[in-house]
């Protein structure tokens, strides 16, 4: 009879606590870890790590998996990248509570703010809910190939609560704020892990209309903080409004931190334009907070967070033209066929883009800012690359010198803005705020932005650019990085019985291979809910991932296993 279900021999144990590695043996069993040093006990299954990392499977805080988790198991690109549990419902958006005439309404702003095709949700979401303990429910039957946690998303409460006044930004009484409340506290009770709210003026609906939680005053969002004070749990996940002063803005998250007496994260970028510290505004408020004891956290990206474009993505520079307009959905062949045409390309030049959403226009105008990028994927470009100024270089306008470029690779080439977080051109900001004691690498976003970002890649390129190709004074410890992916994020979220390599603690697992560790650039797969689209990325490195001590994937491929679960509520460690 064995002793363990699964033993893993030889490999580098880095613990997720930030204590150096060691050489070990780890033992599983019943999904936990079971004994951590020389084992000497039989087992069902070994696995040699000699020469390799054996991680705690990383803890993912802020996806968007709400419609995914249903339509589908595998939560890909976050599980082949090493992600074990990912939290979503944030930024205020997703698909409960709802009632039956509500449901176009969210899936309008799902489709604006998160770049999720009306069709893909349409045929894609069984809507067998309405409150959110029912929608908890649903995620309850799956199997999937890692744990989900959810959060209750703002803007789908307001609608809830208020119909066609939350869609009008008609402020709510004195009614309303009750029922949010409560409805709040009884979604942690139900085993939400938190609320999340959008006050970003980018978040808006495909037609350009803002999603419905961005005019919220304080009185409501106050009513948020008191429905955790109320049931004692849970945290508060906030997108402040990214343009005008950091200093107020923190401000008001301070004080819905004192509100409801329960941690609070935001996101936290250096945006390409306005004030170019106010990053640092807003990190020096936050080590005042928690000076003074306040359990607050920045969420922030280890890179860029970058816009691609493509004639086969959401957007490229003539994606809102005109003459473009009627080749948005045919087959990207056709798109190449028609470019190609002299007369064509002459008119499409001629042309400007046109659309009633600012931020898609703004989107497409700046193109002019991105990069080609290759099959390795370079998230740090020389500024001489961009393509406003190879365009001068060459004597041709941006839009000409773009136009070639989405044509090469059969039309499947793929243009790379690093929007924000790099500023200057160069890391130096993204390493200050890595390096502060108050923030918690975030912000992949796996599970939205079919179409437009694949960031999803954030636990590999932390790795294989902060710690194994470094720069200067900028490198990262292993040790310290693990913890940053692991048991951060999880403590963060009340997640403490994962994130770590401990007796008790759950088996999941990644064992890295950190000298083989590559980042491929992104591709379009067409295998979403009525053929829709999305972008995917792979990884080389990843020896195996493992979820409640079962194997998920090996050598980057999935194994068929779905040990998965959705998590509710907060979790301690086991004895």
């Amino acid at each position: 009879m064995a002793d363990f279900d699964l033993v893993i021999r030889g490999g580098t144990i880095v613990d997720g606590l930030g204590n150096p590695g060691q050489v070990a043996d780890l033992a599983i069993r019943d999904g936990r870890i079971a004994a951590i040093g020389t084992v000497a006990g039989k087992s069902r299954e070994e696995i040699d790590a000699t020469g390799r990392i054996v991680t705690p499977g990383f803890v993912d805080v802020h996806t968007h998996y709400d419609g995914q988790a249903l339509w589908e198991s595998r939560l890909a690109p976050s599980s082949n990248h090493g992600v074990t549990t990912a939290v979503m419902g944030n930024c205020g958006v997703g698909f409960a509570p709802c009632k039956p005439d509500q449901r176009d309404m969210l899936v309008a702003v799902m489709e604006g703010v998160e770049d999720v095709p009306e069709v893909v949700m349409t045929e894609g979401l069984p809507w067998n809910w309405e409150t959110f303990p029912e929608y908890l429910d649903a995620l309850d039957a799956r199997e999937l190939d890692i744990d989900i946690a959810a959060q209750l998303p703002h803007s789908a409460l307001r609608v809830y609560v208020m119909g066609e006044r939350a869609a009008d930004h008609e402020p709510p009484n004195a009614d309303d704020l009750v029922q949010m409340r409560a409805l709040t506290t009884e979604a942690i009770r139900a085993g939400a892990l938190g609320v999340s709210t959008s006050r970003n003026l980018m978040h808006r609906t495909k037609a350009g209309e803002l999603a419905p939680s961005l005019h919220s005053e304080e009185d409501e969002l106050t009513a948020l903080a008191g429905g955790l004070r109320d049931a004692a749990d849970g945290v508060y996940q906030i997108i402040p409004r990214v343009m005008g002063p950091a200093k107020d803005e923190f401000a008001l998250m301070r004080r819905l931190a004192e509100a409801s007496g329960r941690p609070l994260s935001y996101s936290l970028l250096q945006m390409p334009a306005g004030d170019p510290d106010e990053w640092r505004v807003s990190l020096d408020a936050l080590a005042e907070a928690r000076k003074d004891g306040l359990p607050m956290h920045a969420q922030v990206a280890p890179r860029p967070v970058g816009m691609l474009y493509g004639l086969d993505l959401s957007f490229h520079p003539f994606a809102l033209h005109p003459s473009f307009r009627p080749l948005l959905d045919r087959p990207l062949a056709e798109k190449v066929a028609a470019m190609r045409d002299p007369a064509f390309r002459a008119r499409l030049l001629a042309e400007r883009p046109e659309d009633s959403n600012p931020v898609s226009l703004a989107t497409v105008k700046a193109c002019r800012f991105a990069y080609p990028m290759g099959e390795t994927p370079d998230y740090e470009p020389d500024l001489a690359d961009r393509i406003d100024n190879r365009a001068a270089a060459l004597g041709l306008t941006p839009e000409e010198y773009a136009y070639d470029l989405l044509l090469e690779q059969e039309g499947r080439a793929i243009l790379y803005q690093p929007g924000a977080n790099y500023r200057d051109g160069n890391f130096d900001a993204v390493h200050a705020m890595l390096s502060h004691p108050g923030t918690i690498v975030g912000l992949a976003d796996g599970g939205a932005h079919y179409g437009m970002i694949c960031d999803a890649s954030f636990p590999t390129f932390y790795l294989k650019r902060w710690v194994a190709n470094a720069k200067g004074d900028q490198h990262i410890p292993l040790e310290r990085a693990i913890a940053a992916l692991t048991s951060e994020p999880a403590d963060m979220i009340g997640l403490g019985d994962r994130g770590r390599l401990v007796l008790g603690a759950k088996a999941d697992l990644n064992i890295i291979d950190l000298d083989a560790l590559h980042l491929h650039a992104p591709t379009v797969v067409y295998d979403l809910p009525a053929g829709g689209r999305r972008l995917r990325q792979r990884a080389d490195g990843y020896v195996a991932t493992i979820v409640s001590g079962v194997v998920t994937y090996r050598g980057g491929t999935p194994t068929g296993a779905l040990p998965g679960r959705l998590v509710r509520g907060t979790q301690r460690l086991a004895a």
